[in-house]
């Protein structure tokens, strides 16, 4: 906890001065143009593998990148990107798995989790994901584990379009979402085409999109 307690120190010296004009800013209001949705992993830092500053990012962490489909009984992933989409204006949507994702490991070993009933719960929302991953032969088990991440990824940016405020967004064509998988060894992101539902580099082609927007395709 001391290094913790450090490297806040540390910010306080070094980093906050340097950006203090910026703080000064986002004291009152802030205006992020993109939702990012990520794992908890904390080999995963998005402000740091997008080199974005504070106030560029919306960000929601959760085991296994995961966003439940709208419900009844919306939970705090909902609320957080409803607020996004609809009070905030966010005008993109990412959904980024990585790699040696622990959450989708337990899933692709069919690991054991009765003593871990509330995660076992929480990775029922990727239960398409896992059954059309089933439904593949695989040559290794990391393999499988690497398709797995990618199917969740597209799994939860369906998961997504069920939500009222994305479903409008995206009727008006004001939203573009985006599916990830981030390599934590490379460093390389692999985005999906919504064209070919196919992942290809992202540093290749840096304009890929899952789904764009009628005002980004006409751009």
């Amino acid at each position: 906890m001391q290094n913790i307690i450090d490297g806040f120190l540390k910010f306080q010296r070094e980093a906050f001065p340097q950006r203090s004009e910026l703080f000064k800013q986002l004291a009152s209001t802030q205006n992020p143009g993109t939702l990012f949705v990520t794992c908890s992993d904390s080999r995963v830092v998005p402000e740091l593998l997008t080199q974005q500053e504070p106030g560029d990012l919306f960000v929601i962490r959760n085991a296994g990148n995961i966003v439940p489909s709208y419900g009844p009984e919306p939970g705090g992933v909902s609320a957080t990107v409803e607020y996004a989409v609809a009070v905030l204006g966010v005008s993109d949507i990412v959904i980024c798995g990585h790699s040696d994702c622990g959450a989708m490991t337990a899933i692709s070993t069919c690991k054991c989790l009765d003593h871990l009933p509330a995660v076992a719960n929480w990775l029922r929302h990727a239960e398409s994901a896992k059954v059309i991953n089933a439904a593949r032969q695989h040559a290794s088990p990391a393999e499988h584990l690497d398709a797995l991440v990618r199917d969740n990824v597209i799994a939860q940016l369906a998961n997504l379009k069920t939500h009222p405020s994305v479903a409008l967004a995206l009727e008006q064509g004001r939203l573009n979402l985006h599916g990830w998988v981030y390599d934590i060894e490379s460093g390389a992101i692999v985005a999906l085409d919504g064209n070919t539902q196919r992942f290809v580099s992202l540093a290749e082609y840096p304009h890929t999109c899952a789904l764009a927007s009628q005002a980004s395709s006409a751009a």
